[in-house]
């Protein structure tokens, strides 16, 4: 067996970072505020922005970065830990060893962690975590990849994980916050209660307006836990997280809506902005399970019918990259498809009256609260109603989004959302996903990308699949977006980029 090597990739040099400085609208504009000193060094609280209320605070329960934003590395941990540059470290696993042929994984556990309530981390609780993410009453949104894994205990401290076929990814997968370990006696409890082995503890959840985390000292490092109290507001409106910030009642907000007063906190001595490359895909995406959409034409005109660029400007101030399939700039075998299905109304004409369909056609358009959907759908709406199909937005909160298009429910015909994992292919291998898309070609392509021999057969693989989706027309694939943190001077520790939603706060320290 070999030591696994970190996985790293660039995307910075494939980013577009076409400008750093944001025009401010005039009519959203405020005040110039005079820079003040930086934060006192010896601070030990902080109050972070966040753009989405958690459903719950257990992320193998419910679907939503948001949950990860709050609790992933804070409250709960996982085997390895991802990096901001996309590398994967140890955390729980201090260790690994991988097999040849890349199926086999061997990990060697820390001794020196234990879960808040004092019961001890160990193999035991891996296994019970990976089992209980697999089992047929999960509601895990990974529990596709757990399912094709089994986990032994080698020793006290020591698990072996098996996967059907191949998986080279998997340290960064179990990076991830659907792979938390948790305490087998307390896990049916973390919704509200959440017990993991990490550095903090909830210490209040006031639902609609903020979660607060408190330091644990029970934990192995706290030592070096800067930060004794960490508030996280939940402020979905732009206007009002500029305003928060500006006021100082916020100290860090990372992906933050506030692109149009961005060169005011660029010319602000108080803030810091930096901008976060990302592996997100954001999509328009089409519930095939209704009809018409289920015909591929149809697909097809939707995204002949939308100019990607005008979208990303409405959405994020021009901050991003089109995309032409559910994979982006920066991942191995990415190949650019955007030429597939380019921005042609008159085509897109042609496609609905060869697939028969009467115009004007009427769809929902169902938007959550971030800005990029709210800004960035109103601009899909103008540009689907020039070819003929009138799409309905129906603005909804984020819990609704969950419940009624995400989950069971399906109730929507077009919505725009923000995929945020890199390593998410296998949605569209999903019977079940909320979109609908089945494709026995496609199936067979994601499992050579799993289970080819070399690392070039499994590249072909990948670029196959993505053409498929775009040929597909899968879902309407609109851009990778960049994202941008508005902290305030005096903190320590931000991530560079953002290969997942995380807030990493036992990083993190005034001074």
């Amino acid at each position: 067996m070999t030591r696994i090597q970190p996985l790293n990739f660039d995307w910075i040099s494939v980013l577009n970072r076409r400008h750093l400085l944001a025009s401010a609208a005039a009519a959203t504009a405020l005040p110039f505020t005079p820079a003040l000193q930086a934060q006192p060094r010896g601070k030990d609280t902080l109050v972070v922005g966040l753009v989405l209320e958690p459903a719950g605070l257990d992320p193998t329960a419910k679907a939503g970065a948001e949950i990860a934003e709050v609790v992933l590395y804070n409250v709960f941990e996982t085997l390895t830990k991802i990096q901001s540059d996309g590398s994967v470290a140890p955390l729980l696993a201090e260790r690994w060893e991988v097999s040849p042929d890349r199926r086999t994984y061997t990990f060697h556990l820390r001794r020196d962690a234990r879960f808040h309530n004092g019961q001890p981390f160990n193999a035991q609780a891996v296994k019970f975590s990976f089992d209980r993410a697999k089992a047929e009453d999960s509601t895990n949104k990974d529990r596709p990849l757990f399912a094709q894994l089994s986990t032994e205990v080698a020793g006290d401290y020591t698990v072996t994980v098996t996967s059907q076929t191949p998986e080279p990814n998997l340290p960064f997968l179990l990076g991830q916050a659907s792979a938390i370990v948790v305490e087998p006696a307390s896990a049916a409890g973390n919704a509200t209660a959440p017990v993991g082995t990490g550095p903090y503890q909830l210490q209040a959840w006031n639902k609609g307006a903020s979660v607060v985390l408190a330091k644990w000292d029970g934990w192995r490092e706290a030592g070096r836990v800067a930060l004794r109290r960490v508030t996280f507001r939940i402020i979905s409106d732009p206007a009002a997280q500029t305003a928060a910030l500006l006021a100082g009642d916020i100290d860090l907000f990372p992906h933050a809506s506030v692109w149009r007063a961005l060169s005011q906190f660029q010319g602000d001595g108080r803030f810091q902005v930096v901008f976060n490359a990302s592996l997100g895909k954001t999509i328009l995406a089409i519930n095939q399970r209704r009809q018409p959409l289920g015909d591929v034409r149809v697909r097809r005109a939707i995204q002949a019918a939308i100019d990607r660029k005008a979208v990303i400007e409405a959405a994020s101030e021009g901050h991003g990259v089109p995309i032409g399939s559910h994979y982006v700039p920066g991942l191995p075998g990415y190949v650019d498809t955007t030429g597939l299905n380019p921005y042609d109304p008159a085509k897109a004409r042609q496609l609905l009256a060869e697939a028969g369909v009467k115009t004007p056609l009427a769809l929902s358009l169902v938007l959550p609260p971030p800005a990029y959907a709210r800004q960035g759908g109103e601009v899909i709406a103008a540009q689907l109603a020039q070819v003929g199909i009138r799409a309905q937005l129906q603005n909804v909160e984020w819990a609704q989004w969950i419940g009624n298009v995400y989950g069971g429910a399906r109730n929507y015909d077009l919505t725009m959302i923000l995929h945020v994992e890199p390593f998410d292919l296998g949605n569209y291998a999903k019977p079940d996903y909320y979109w609908g898309y089945r494709s026995a070609r496609f199936d067979a392509l994601y499992e050579r990308t799993r289970s080819a021999p070399t690392d070039a057969e499994r590249l072909r693989a990948l670029a196959d699949a993505q053409r498929l989706l775009a040929d597909d027309a899968a879902n309407g694939f609109l851009y990778q977006p960049q994202f941008v943190t508005v902290a305030a001077r005096g903190l320590r520790g931000l991530w560079k980029d953002a290969p997942i939603f995380a807030n990493d706060l036992s990083a993190l320290a005034w001074g």
